[in-house]
C-alpha cells in the first residue's frame, strides 16, 4: 500500500498518530517492548501477520506510511492494526479521547463477551500473561487443574492432576501446539485461571487473610460436620441427608453427569427411593457391572474434588458412635462413605504407596 491519498487512508493515518500519542504517554511505557501479538484474539481475521512479532515501541517509531508500505500489508489488515492498538490503550480501561476510533467500543480482551460471561476466544496473551501472574503471586501453581475446572466434564482424566504450574511458563500460543490440547481442553484451562484471577486480583497474597480454592459444595459439607461436632448433639438422618449427602451428590452431578448421579441416589436413598443395583441395571438396558462401573466415577471425582474427604468421613463417623447417633443416621454416613470412597481402592492405594516407597528405598541403597 502506498502513500495516504484516498479519503479513508487519510482517516487510518490520522487515527495512528493519535493512537501512537497516546501510547507512547508515560502510562503506557510498560507495555511498549510487547509483541503486538499480545492484544490479538484467536476469533480475529486479517490480523497483520507481519507487524505481530514487532514490539509497540519498534512500531510506534515508524510512520502510517512506512507502516502501509510493508509487504502483505493492505488497507484491511492495517484497520485490524489499528484495532490491536486500541486494544493496548485499554486493557486497564477505556480512554475516552479514543471513543471515536475502530475497535474503541468493543469489550475489553479480559475474557467476558458482551453479556459478561466467560468467552475463550477473547482472552489476549496480554491477558493471559496477568492471569499467571495472579497464580504465581498466590503460590497456588501446585493447584491441580481438576481440582479447579468449573466440571470435570469438560476435562478428560488424564489431565485431571495437571498442576497449573504447567502453563504459567507457556504463552498461549505454546498451549495451543500441545499435540494434548485441542481447543476445548484449552477453553478449560483458560475457564480455570480466570476463575483464579477474578477471585484472587484484588487480594493482598501477604495479607493476614487467605482465599481458599475449593467447589462450594465440598465447602458447605465440610462446614456441616464442623457446625455438628461443635454443638456436640448429634445429627439426624435427614440431616445428615440434606447437609452432608445432598452438597455431595450435588458435586457428582456437576462433575458425573445427570446418570452417574441418579444412580448414586438410588443407591443411597437420597432424594428418591433405595434402589439395588439389579434393577437400576434393568432400568437402564446395561450389565450390572456396567452400573458398579458408573458408579466408580463417584470416587474418581472426589479423589480429586475432595483428596480429604475419606479421612474427613472417616472421622465424622467415629464421632457419630462416640455421640451414639441413631442407626439411620450412622447406616447412611457408612454408605456415602463406600460410594464415595470404596474400601476397594484403601488397598490399591496403600499398594501403590509400597511401591513407591520400595522404589525409593532401593534408589537410596544405590
Amino acid at each position: 500500500m502506498g502513500k495516504a491519498s484516498t479519503a479513508a487512508d487519510v482517516k487510518l493515518a490520522s487515527h495512528y498518530d493519535s493512537l501512537r500519542n497516546t501510547l507512547l504517554q508515560e502510562k503506557y511505557a510498560n507495555r511498549l517492548n510487547r509483541p503486538l501479538a499480545f492484544w490479538a484474539l484467536q476469533s480475529d481475521r486479517r490480523l497483520p501477520t507481519a507487524f505481530l512479532g514487532r514490539t509497540l515501541r519498534d512500531l510506534l517509531s515508524h510512520s502510517f506510511d512506512e507502516l502501509a508500505a510493508t509487504a502483505g500489508i493492505g488497507r484491511k489488515k492495517l484497520e485490524m492494526f489499528i484495532k490491536l492498538l486500541v486494544r493496548a490503550t485499554k486493557e486497564e480501561s477505556l480512554d475516552a479521547s479514543l471513543e471515536n476510533l475502530p475497535g474503541a467500543d468493543e469489550p475489553l480482551a479480559d475474557g467476558h463477551d458482551e453479556s459478561g460471561r466467560f468467552d475463550p476466544g477473547r482472552v489476549s496473551e496480554m491477558v493471559w500473561m496477568k492471569w499467571r501472574e495472579t497464580v504465581r503471586r498466590h503460590g497456588i501453581g501446585g493447584e491441580k487443574l481438576g481440582r479447579l475446572a468449573p466440571s470435570l466434564q469438560a476435562l478428560p482424566s488424564v489431565v485431571w492432576n495437571t498442576p497449573l504450574s504447567f502453563y504459567l511458563d507457556r504463552t498461549l500460543a505454546e498451549i495451543r501446539e500441545l499435540k494434548t490440547h485441542g481447543e476445548k481442553r484449552v477453553a478449560v484451562v483458560l475457564e480455570v485461571f480466570h476463575t483464579v484471577h477474578e477471585m484472587l486480583s484484588h487480594i493482598d497474597a501477604k495479607g493476614d487473610l487467605a482465599v481458599r480454592l475449593a467447589p462450594r459444595t465440598i465447602v458447605a459439607a465440610e462446614e456441616f460436620m464442623a457446625e455438628a461436632r461443635q454443638r456436640g448433639t448429634p445429627p439426624t438422618k435427614e440431616e445428615i441427608e440434606q447437609r452432608l449427602a445432598e452438597p455431595l451428590l450435588q458435586q457428582i452431578e456437576i462433575d458425573a453427569g445427570e446418570t452417574v448421579a441418579k444412580l448414586a441416589r438410588g443407591r443411597l436413598g437420597v432424594g428418591m427411593p433405595a434402589e439395588t443395583v439389579r434393577n437400576q441395571s434393568r432400568a437402564l438396558g446395561v450389565t450390572r457391572a456396567r452400573v458398579y462401573q458408573m458408579l466408580e466415577e463417584c470416587h474418581n471425582v472426589m479423589s480429586i474434588r475432595w483428596p480429604s474427604g475419606r479421612r474427613q468421613l472417616d472421622e465424622f463417623a467415629q464421632w457419630l458412635d462416640e455421640v451414639y447417633a441413631s442407626a439411620e443416621a450412622a447406616n447412611l454416613l457408612a454408605s456415602l462413605r463406600e460410594l464415595l470412597y470404596p474400601l476397594k481402592f484403601d488397598s490399591v492405594e496403600e499398594h501403590l504407596s509400597s511401591e513407591q516407597q520400595d522404589s525409593e528405598e532401593t534408589a537410596s541403597a544405590h
